[in-house]
């Protein structure tokens, strides 16, 4: 019994990396469009693309970004000025696709870019906080999606999308998890509808990493300023201890948390592209893989428990 057990699951584990293994044929004549180009990990997956000759069509946020990647990459890639929360700004960067890839289509659009600021505890934030974060990260990357989605059916290609570990389980207040479990439902549903079109779309789940989202220094400049315009009331319910405890807590955690190596997410977004089988969902990082998604599928005591425990408490909680 425990033979033949162990011989199917052999044969599985066989047959899966074999189907990892087999690449889309001609990726040369394939273009790409990626967002948040201008550093962290769209950078870093544009210049690997490039690199194997895919032809790249990076947007980036500002010119600059634009300027210093097409210097450090093939004359194959090509940029494009994009801010994703801007309706007129998606509207021209489609348009420029759309003349870049002429009858071949789009084989593939990674929705990258994000913001993860203002995050702090939701009592601490107003509407507009949230705002500014689900306008980017959520509405922006629907958009951009929905702007392209034509050239990615035509060519039968692919979808890759984002989001996080917090799109499974919530680590913070503000808009940012809450963006991410937007875009795994928005993932989730444009992946049922686009199969009949032979289209694929994968879900990125990357666990902490260091990029120009989660710069400590700005991180605290904005946890500062929304302390500093809080109500009396507020504050003194929560108290300058909490504070200054929530901001030490988050430096602690990124210092020892933070993987400066950006590689496996790039990797997974680039399996995603080229693979003839790709993922549904890829977790990158052995904190998402081993520590964060699985505590996602726990009892929810315990899930609170350990997400909590390292919090300060409030100067007047029950």
């Amino acid at each position: 019994m425990w033979l033949y057990l162990a011989t199917i699951m052999g044969l599985y584990f066989v047959i899966r990396w074999y189907r990892e293994k087999q690449m889309v044929p001609n990726l040369t004549n394939k273009y790409v469009f990626i967002t948040g180009c201008d550093s962290g990990f769209g950078n870093l997956l544009a210049r690997q693309l490039d690199q194997r000759g895919l032809r790249v069509l990076a947007a980036c946020l500002t010119q600059k970004g634009a300027e210093d990647l097409k210097e450090a990459a093939s004359e194959r890639l090509q940029t494009v000025v994009l801010d994703i929360s801007s309706h007129a700004s998606v509207a021209l960067a489609a348009q420029w696709a759309k003349q870049q890839v002429g009858d071949k289509g789009l084989w593939g659009l990674v929705n990258n870019a994000g913001t993860g600021v203002p995050g702090a505890p939701n009592e601490w934030l107003t509407t507009e906080d949230f705002t500014r974060v689900l306008n980017v990260n959520l509405l922006g990357t629907i958009d951009v999606t929905l702007g392209l989605l034509p050239l990615v059916r035509k060519a039968q290609g692919r979808v890759v999308v984002v989001t996080s570990f917090v799109g499974r389980i919530t680590f913070c207040g503000g808009g940012y998890c809450i963006s991410k479990f937007g875009l795994e439902a928005f993932s989730d549903s444009l992946r049922r509808e686009l199969a009949p079109f032979g289209v694929k779309v994968s879900i990125i789940e990357p666990g902490y990493f260091k990029t120009q989202l989660n710069v400590l220094a700005n991180m605290k400049t904005h946890l500062s300023d929304i302390w500093g315009r809080l109500p009396a009331e507020v504050k003194e319910s929560y108290g300058q201890e909490y504070y200054e405890k929530y901001v030490a807590d988050m430096e602690s955690s990124f210092q020892q948390l933070c993987n400066t190596d950006l590689s496996p997410v790039a990797d997974c977004m680039e399996h995603a592209l080229t693979a003839k089988h790709p993922w549904t969902r890829y977790s990158a990082g052995w904190d998402a893989k081993y520590f964060l998604i699985p505590l996602s599928y726990m009892p929810t005591v315990l899930s609170d428990y350990v997400m909590t425990r390292t919090l300060p408490k409030p100067a007047k909680s029950i």
